[in-house]
């Protein structure tokens, strides 16, 4: 086994080459020709098993501290329990947590009419997961909530000019909505849903023009101004915009936290697999009541 060990590994090269050339029938021809005296004969052996027992402990430390293959990752907790799919290592599994609000940010993505209303052009794609969930309610309730709480609340629309030059994109879903003309700027279609209608203390960010929160916008200058931290997530649509949000908000270094019952997708089955099988490696999958909670409100 430990032959075989080494052999599979690169890095154990020049121990597999001493190991080689001790154990190998013609060692005393080996010696002879290479003029190698007994004392160095020792010498290389002895190198040979130090570097064995480094290698076999660095082995035993990693399988010692690695958790088990399927188990679940939790933040703040020394152990692991089984997940409910081996595909997945979640970084938190629904531990509580307590966030300050003066470090938290609610970031409240595309809730524009032509997702959020009836007579918008997308509304009939998402229609069904917005009702299963009760995302506007919901997402207007947790939203009222964290504003009360002190927590800063930001607004990320979407819009282009009339013709959507700005698309250049010939497929995949810009192209899809430069063909439908869809979130039109200074039209009723990309208007807020009154019930998610920016307030005076909230932000509006500027710039968004592809799938990313972060990408042409200003949103991560606006959230470290504030010395935001944890960054929760909600809107359209799941496994798109809200999904390459949270990548990116992971990789800044910002503590995520996508809400299940906020947030939709053009089906639920697309919505609920990418809360299974994506978002747990880069947030914490919460609800409306769990985030309320954490940051104090009732």
């Amino acid at each position: 086994e430990i032959l075989s060990f080494i052999r599979r590994r690169p890095q154990c090269h020049f121990v597999r080459h001493i190991l080689y050339f001790i154990t190998s029938r013609e060692q005393p021809t080996r010696l002879r020709r290479h003029r190698l005296s007994t004392t160095m004969a020792f010498k290389v052996s002895t190198l040979f098993s130090a570097s064995l027992a480094i290698l076999l402990s660095t082995v035993s430390v990693v399988e010692a501290f690695a958790p088990p293959v399927g188990s679940t990752v939790v933040r703040g907790r020394g152990s692991s329990s089984p997940s409910p799919s081996a595909s997945s290592l979640f970084m938190s599994d629904g531990a509580p947590v307590s966030l300050n609000p003066s470090e938290t940010a609610l970031v409240l993505i595309e809730f524009q009419n032509e997702f959020t209303t009836e007579g918008g052009a997308l509304y009939g794609a998402v229609e069904e997961c917005i009702k299963k969930n009760n995302v506007i309610e919901n997402a207007s309730k947790l939203m009222n909530v964290m504003r009360d709480a002190g927590c800063s609340v930001l607004h990320v629309p979407i819009a282009f000019k009339e013709g959507h030059n700005e698309i250049g994109a010939s497929a995949g879903i810009l192209a899809g909505i430069a063909e439908g003309k869809t979130f039109t700027k200074d039209t009723w279609s990309s208007e807020f849903h009154p019930s998610m209608a920016p307030q005076p203390a909230d932000l509006v960010v500027e710039g968004k023009k592809g799938l990313c929160g972060f990408f042409s916008t200003n949103l991560d200058f606006l959230l470290r101004q504030r010395g935001i931290k944890n960054v929760v997530l909600a809107g359209f649509l799941t496994n798109c915009c809200i999904e390459s949000t949270m990548r990116t908000a992971y990789e800044h270094g910002y503590d995520v936290y996508t809400l299940k019952d906020a947030s939709a997708a053009t089906s639920v089955a697309a919505h609920e697999a990418a809360f299974e099988h994506n978002f747990g490696m880069f947030s914490t999958v919460s609800t409306c009541e769990e985030v309320a909670a954490a940051v104090g409100g009732a």
